[in-house]
C-alpha cells in the first residue's frame, strides 16, 4: 500500500527534474533569454558531454557479475515479442511496412531510462532499482540502439537501389565501395553512385558524396590561398575567391553540394563540406556570406556575375557584367544521383564561355514515395553483399556516437574493476562526477529548450499524436508486464519492469528518426509530449500497482 510518505518521496524525486524542464522553456518560450544558437550550444554540449559522462558514471558502477537475469529476460523478450508482432503485421497487412515497423518499435520499446527511469525508480522502489536501470541502458545502448541503426540503414540503402537500380539490375550488383568520408545513407547528405559492369554482367558500385571525387580540390584551394568561410547550409562550406581575371573562364558551381570552383589553365576543384551535428536537437545555424535565396556571387578583381537566385534553389538568372558577357551556362548531370526524381538536363546558352551545373539531390522522405509499392517488382542484391553494405554504415555511424564510446569504456572498466576489486584513481573519479553531477539536470534542461524551440508540442496531428500515446503508455507497459509474466518476474520488480516501460519517449530514436526522414514529428511528439503525459501516467501505474 502507497503511503503518504511514499508518495512524498517519489513527488520530490519528479519535481526537480520538471523544474530544471520548465526552467528550460521558460527561459527560449517566454523571457527570451537564449537564442536558438545558444540553444543549439548547450544541446551540443549535453549530448557530447554530459549524457555520455553520465552514461559512463552510472555503467561503470553497478556491477555486471550481479545482473538480474530475469528482469533482463523480461526487458529482451517484450522488445522481441513488439519486433515479431510488427513483422507480421508489416509482412501481412497492405497498411504495415518496415517504415511503421522501426517507428512504433521505438515508440513501445524505448523509452528515456537514463535519464528518468533511474531517478524515478530509485525514489520508487529502492536503491536497488539503480542497477536494474543501468542494465537495462547498457541493453538500449549496446544492443538496441545498434539494431535500430540497422533498420534506418537497411531502409535507407533499400531506397538508394531501388532509385538508382530500379527493377532487376540491382540483382547484378555483387560489391559496393563506400569513399571513407560517407559516414550514413541517411540522405541528409546528397550522395552519388558510379557503377562498373563486366564481361560477365556483374556491376561494382561506388557510393560518394558529391564533392568527394573531384580531382584537386583541397591541392588546388590551399595553393591559391582560398579559406573557407562557414555557412549556414549544413554540409557545405564556401571558399571566397578573389583571382585574376583571365581570358578564359570555367567555373563549376555544384547543385546539391553547393561546390564553387574557378579553373583558367588549372584543374578543376570544389569546396569540402561541413559535418552535420547530428547529435544535436537542433542544427546550428552559422554566419555566412552566401544566402540561397537572395544573391551568390564570386568576385574577381574585375567584374563579378550576380545571381537572382542560388543554384541550391534550382532557379538562376544573370545579370549582365562586362567581364562575362558571353557566358554560355550549362545545367549538366553526369553521374546517378540519390533521388526519388528524374535526374534533370537541360542547356541555357548565352554566350561562348561555360558555367556547369551538377545535380545531385537527397532521398525522398517516405511521405514522398511508397516504398512498399516501389519495392512489388524490386530485386535486390545478395543477402551478403546487403549486410557488408549495412555492417559498415552501422559501423561508421556508431563511431561517431559519444554515446557507443561511454557505454563500452564503462562496461569494460566494471568488468575489470569488480573482477579483481580495482578502486578507479581518485584523480579520475572526481573528475567524471563533476560532469556527471550536472549531466542529469543539464538533460532535462536540454529537453526544456527542445521543446521551447518546436512550433508546437503536437507536431504529428492529433490522431498520430494519440496512437503514439496509446502505443507508449498503454501498449509498451501491457506488452512488458506480460513478458515480466512469463519470465517468471514478480513482486517489486515486476512493478519496477511495467512503470519502466510507461516513462516518456527516448531521445536516441527521435535524433535518428530525424536524421533518417522517417516520421520525425511523431518521434517529437513523442519526447515532448510524451514528458507531459508521462506525469501523471507513471504515478497512476505506481499508484494502482501499490493496491496489489
Amino acid at each position: 500500500m502507497i503511503t503518504a510518505e511514499d508518495f512524498y518521496k517519489v513527488t520530490c524525486a519528479i519535481v526537480p527534474l520538471y523544474f530544471a524542464m520548465l526552467v528550460a522553456y521558460a527561459s527560449v518560450k517566454w523571457c527570451k533569454i537564449f537564442t536558438p544558437e545558444q540553444c543549439s550550444g548547450i544541446n551540443r554540449f549535453v549530448a557530447v558531454f554530459a549524457v555520455p559522462v553520465l552514461s559512463f558514471h552510472f555503467i561503470s558502477q553497478n556491477n555486471p557479475y550481479q545482473m538480474d537475469t530475469k528482469f533482463i529476460l523480461a526487458d529482451t523478450f517484450s522488445k522481441l515479442l513488439v519486433l515479431a508482432l510488427l513483422s507480421l503485421w508489416a509482412i501481412f497487412f497492405k497498411a504495415g511496412g518496415l517504415d511503421w515497423l522501426i517507428t512504433l518499435f521505438s515508440l513501445a520499446t524505448l523509452p528515456n531510462t537514463l535519464v528518468m527511469g533511474i531517478p524515478l525508480l530509485k525514489a520508487m522502489y529502492g536503491d536497488f532499482t539503480q542497477s536494474l536501470m543501468v542494465q537495462v541502458v547498457v541493453l538500449q545502448c549496446i544492443i538496441w540502439y545498434t539494431l535500430l541503426l540497422f533498420l534506418f540503414e537497411y531502409r535507407a540503402a533499400t531506397l538508394l537501389i531501388q532509385t538508382q537500380f530500379p527493377g532487376p539490375t540491382a540483382a547484378a550488383i555483387t560489391k559496393f565501395e563506400i569513399d571513407d568520408d560517407v559516414i550514413s545513407l541517411d540522405g541528409r547528405n546528397p550522395l552519388c553512385t558510379e557503377s562498373e559492369t563486366d564481361d560477365n554482367g556483374r556491376i561494382r558500385v561506388r557510393i560518394r558524396r558529391s564533392t568527394s571525387s573531384l580531382p584537386g580540390s583541397s591541392a588546388l584551394s590551399s595553393s591559391m590561398g582560398l579559406t573557407p568561410r562557414p555557412s549556414n547550409l549544413s554540409n557545405a562550406e564556401i571558399f571566397s575567391i578573389n583571382t585574376p581575371h583571365h581570358a578564359n573562364h570555367d567555373f563549376t558551381l555544384g547543385h546539391g553540394d553547393v561546390a564553387f570552383g574557378y579553373r583558367s589553365a588549372s584543374p578543376q576543384f570544389s569546396t569540402g563540406y561541413a559535418s552535420s551535428d547530428a547529435y544535436s536537437l537542433q542544427p546550428t545555424p552559422r554566419a555566412s556570406t552566401f544566402n540561397e535565396m537572395d544573391t551568390t556571387t564570386v568576385a574577381t578583381t574585375a567584374n563579378t556575375p550576380v545571381w537572382g537566385r542560388s543554384p541550391v534553389a534550382g532557379k538562376f538568372s544573370q545579370q549582365p557584367s562586362p567581364a562575362f558577357s558571353g557566358v554560355r551556362m550549362v545545367w549538366e548531370s553526369p553521374v546517378k544521383c540519390e533521388s526519388g526524381d528524374q535526374i534533370q538536363q537541360g542547356r541555357k546558352e548565352v554566350g561562348e564561355k561555360e558555367i556547369s551545373f551538377r545535380d545531385c539531390t537527397k532521398i525522398p522522405m517516405p511521405e514522398e514515395a511508397d516504398t512498399k509499392a516501389a519495392a512489388t517488382n524490386q530485386e535486390m542484391p545478395s543477402a551478403l553483399v546487403m549486410l557488408r553494405l549495412i555492417l559498415i554504415m552501422v559501423g561508421r555511424k556508431l563511431s561517431r556516437n559519444p554515446n557507443t564510446y561511454s557505454s563500452v569504456l564503462g562496461l569494460v572498466w566494471s568488468l575489470i574493476s569488480f573482477k579483481w576489486d580495482v578502486g578507479m584513481p581518485n584523480l579520475v573519479k572526481y573528475s567524471i562526477k563533476i560532469i556527471s553531477d550536472a549531466g542529469l539536470g543539464m538533460a532535462m534542461f536540454s529537453l526544456g529548450l527542445f521543446m521551447a524551440l518546436q512550433p508546437r508540442i503536437i507536431a504529428c496531428g492529433t490522431k498520430r499524436a494519440t496512437m503514439g500515446m496509446g502505443i507508449r503508455f498503454i501498449c509498451g507497459p501491457l506488452l512488458m508486464s506480460a513478458a515480466s509474466v512469463t519470465t517468471g518476474l514478480r513482486g517489486v520488480k515486476l512493478h519496477a519492469a511495467i512503470v519502466q516501460a510507461a516513462l516518456p519517449q527516448g531521445i536516441v530514436p527521435f535524433v535518428f528518426a530525424r536524421e533518417y526522414g522517417l516520421h520525425p514529428d511523431i518521434l517529437s511528439t513523442g519526447v515532448i509530449f510524451g514528458m507531459l503525459v508521462s506525469l501523471p501516467v507513471t504515478l497512476l501505474y505506481y499508484i494502482l500497482l501499490g493496491l496489489y
